[in-house]
């Protein structure tokens, strides 16, 4: 047997080797991923797009805001944009003004702005 063949013969055993191997584990390449972690996955984003849309309310409202005016924002436009922007058809109230207070009390909101946030707590 010539060093060529032997060289094929290995190449060939290798494949098998390969096809054989990606046949047996193909299931878990395309398996869904664990359900708590999807369930944690989706729940950050919820909060992540809710923090957005408070963040994008606020800037809005002190743009529409006139001078010497306070931006007033509102839970309704935070749930709004949450639809708008992000595509969540449903969105607690109480999830948005929670948003909201946050972004108004990080961005030191208190001197310029007005929300219903605090007056919306179920």
């Amino acid at each position: 047997m010539s060093p060529e063949d032997l060289l094929g013969a290995l190449v060939v055993a290798s494949g098998a080797v390969l096809v054989a191997a990606g046949v047996r584990w193909k299931g878990r390449a395309v398996r869904p991923p664990a359900p708590r972690r999807a369930r944690r996955a989706a729940w950050q984003n919820y909060v992540r797009a809710l923090t957005r849309s408070a963040e994008l309310a606020i800037a809005s409202a002190r743009g529409a805001a006139g001078r010497g005016e306070p931006a007033i924002v509102t839970v309704e436009s935070v749930v709004r944009l949450a639809h708008e922007r992000f595509g969540y058809e449903e969105v607690s109230r109480a999830h948005a003004a929670a948003a909201l207070r946050h972004a108004y009390e990080r961005g030191r909101c208190a001197a310029d702005c007005m929300t219903d946030a605090y007056s919306s707590i179920q």
